[in-house]
């Protein structure tokens, strides 16, 4: 799969809360934000079955 980046402003207390949860479930921030994002999206109706089936965790 692709991967493009992007820049993303957040709050300081955000990310913090971010790095943490990341940690405790032994992922990157990185990784933990786009677990997030695609579970939101799948969630929301918004993931393409394709995707939606590739990431199933």
């Amino acid at each position: 799969m692709a991967r493009e980046s992007f820049l993303l402003r957040t709050d300081p207390k955000i990310l913090d809360a971010l790095r943490g949860w990341a940690e405790d479930e032994l992922r990157s921030t990185n990784g933990q934000l786009d677990f997030v994002l695609r579970k939101a999206l799948k969630e929301a109706g918004r993931l393409p079955d394709k995707q939606s089936k590739e990431t199933d965790n």
